[in-house]
């Protein structure tokens, strides 16, 4: 779907999910990128899986918006979700408290470069990414609300753990006849049934989905980590699968 931004350029491959508020599902392994505007500047969810990408995404949000890229939320520690954080230089980076001091641990950064090559990352392009990688300066032990500008504020919440220990969320509040959006990692996913790798904490998933309708409540728009936006009704049946897949009451 192709958006027409603020600033009257178009950027291919962005939906319009309400005013000043984009998301793009990223080729090859469907994931979410989001971006919310405020009269400052931009805050963009999670930044793809290479330089490339995030390069990329800086560029089409700029086209869009007309404004530079100020703020990032990284909703999980795994590859394909923040290994293009270093394109987008001098901007305030968050994340779950505790993922600032994993993506600075030598093994962790290992993992990550691994898991990218294993899942088709070409192998200077990742190692190239982690060596770059940015870990947040902002721990969201909690809930935290971004400023914008002119009105905008972005929540951003601790919901996990769940997918990982390190899940964070990112709610738009919604009005003047716009619905409240929900930025939810890999806590849901649409395109596929979840995936729980050796980093998932099963039996606190369920919860977590619990922690992100409580967020965004019964009308929100919910945005999964990988597939189509989805509303309430799809996120609290995926709780509820999670609770019988794991066997959590």
């Amino acid at each position: 779907m192709e958006t027409q931004g603020e600033s009257g350029a178009v950027a291919a491959h962005w939906e319009r999910l309400a005013p000043h508020v984009v998301r793009r599902r990223l080729p090859g392994w469907d994931a979410t990128v989001g971006a919310i505007a405020g009269a400052d500047g931009v805050l963009v969810v999670d930044t793809g899986s290479s330089l490339r990408e995030g390069t990329e995404i800086r560029r089409e949000v700029q086209q869009i918006f007309g404004l530079s890229v100020t703020h990032i939320a990284l909703t999980h520690p795994h590859f394909d979700h923040l290994l293009g954080t270093a394109a987008f230089s001098g901007v305030q980076v968050y994340g779950a408290v505790g993922l600032g001091e994993l993506l600075r641990a030598e093994h962790e950064r290992e993992e990550l470069r691994r898991d990218a090559v294993r899942y088709g990352v070409p192998r200077d392009a990742a190692a190239e990414a982690v060596e770059l990688l940015v870990p947040p300066q902002h721990a969201v032990s909690g809930e935290v609300t971004v400023d914008l500008g002119g009105g905008r504020r972005v929540l951003l919440a601790n919901v996990g753990p769940g997918h990982t220990a390190y899940d964070l969320a990112v709610l738009v509040p919604g009005g003047n006849g716009s619905p409240e959006i929900v930025f939810c990692g890999d806590v849901i996913e649409e395109s596929g049934e979840p995936q729980a790798g050796p980093d998932a904490l099963p039996h606190a998933w369920p919860a977590a989905v619990d922690r992100l309708l409580t967020l965004g409540g019964d009308e929100a728009v919910y945005v999964p980590g990988h597939g189509a936006v989805v509303d309430a009704a799809f996120v609290r049946r995926q709780g509820e699968a999670l609770r019988a897949r794991f066997g959590v009451s």
